[in-house]
């Protein structure tokens, strides 16, 4: 058996102070062998207690003024003496095997950067339909030998090639994309990157509100347009996104531009909008038959989360185009 490397786990943490504790006590407890790990926290100027909390704790701490959550790794990173270096959030809860399955990995020389797995305990609908999205995903990652996407709730990385490549870009002042500009950054230079379904991580925060979790979306799909105007070619495809997504937000922006049409063109207005609608639902069958797989009980509700999530990302995507 191969010698295990020495890791560094970094945890961003801005006003965390009622979850970073069962993410630092779960990291504390890893089947890792305590000698070759290292905690490192990097608060980025919370304002609230999160400092008296993390330092309750046998981990590093280290403070900076409010940069966001691309320049706190950075700066974890920096300080990091582990080989390889792993990233969590301070509102994710490892198991107790996480660091394990995170290194498995880098057993092949190959590998530069591992993708987890995302699970929550959280009871709200919303909550599990957001879970639904994440399990629909990881069916897409399992199939491919390279993925091109790592987020950072569970990731990992060679420590090396992280610093080669700058680390996360610091221009993205929030946590959204930043890890998406970084994995295609890796990708287009053919560095390997994989996804291990067994290195779970429990999110506590998973959004429980329709007002929360449009907004979510909205920012993504603008942060993403972002990250498209440098990486066009995965607009088009990446190992991530679901072709049906892009499909339906296609559908629900002919839908809205077919509704004046349906009033003025009769019949042929009312036909293309009834046509795009069909259209729309067509393409969530997929998502359907996930749901009805995995939490039958939400299914009925399936379709209109659909058409929220299509239209928060597409009008995100559309402020992003004008705005940028």
């Amino acid at each position: 058996m191969s010698l295990l490397p020495r890791v560094s786990v970094i945890i961003p943490a801005y006003n965390c102070e009622k979850t970073v504790s069962r993410c630092l006590e779960s990291l504390l407890q890893q089947d890792y062998p305590k000698d070759l790990y290292e905690i490192i926290a990097v608060d980025d100027g919370s304002k609230d207690g999160s400092a008296d909390v993390i330092k309750r704790y046998r981990v590093h701490y280290l403070w900076q003024v409010n940069k966001g959550p691309a320049t706190a790794r950075n700066k974890g990173v920096e300080k990091a003496a582990g080989d390889i270096v792993l990233f969590t959030d301070s509102d994710c809860v490892p198991d107790r095997g996480w660091i394990r399955e995170m290194v498995r990995p880098f057993e092949d020389k190959g590998v530069a950067a591992v993708k987890g797995a995302y699970r929550t305990e959280q009871k709200g609908v919303v909550a599990r339909f957001s879970q639904l999205e994440f399990e629909e995903r990881f069916e897409m990652l399992k199939k491919a030998a390279s993925i091109d996407m790592v987020d950072t709730y569970s990731a990992g990385f060679r420590k090396e090639i992280f610093t080669k490549m700058g680390g996360f870009d610091t221009s993205f002042p929030v946590a959204n994309n930043e890890d998406t500009e970084l994995s295609y950054r890796m990708s287009g230079l053919g560095y390997r990157m994989v996804f291990n379904p067994q290195a779970i991580v429990s999110h506590l925060n998973h959004p429980a509100s329709v007002r929360r979790y449009s907004k979510i979306k909205f920012w993504r799909g603008y942060w993403r347009m972002v990250v498209y105007k440098r990486f066009p070619d995965k607009m088009l495809k990446d190992t991530y996104t679901p072709q049906t997504l892009k499909f339906q937000i296609l559908f629900l922006l002919l839908m809205a531009a077919s509704v004046p049409a349906a009033f003025v063109i009769r019949p042929w207005g009312a036909c293309a909008l009834g046509l795009f609608a069909l259209f729309f639902l067509a393409t969530s069958m997929p998502f359907l038959k996930l749901s009805l797989k995995r939490d039958p009980a939400i299914t009925i509700l399936v379709p209109a989360l659909l058409f929220m999530r299509a239209a928060s990302i597409g009008t995100g995507a559309i402020w992003g185009v004008i705005k940028r």
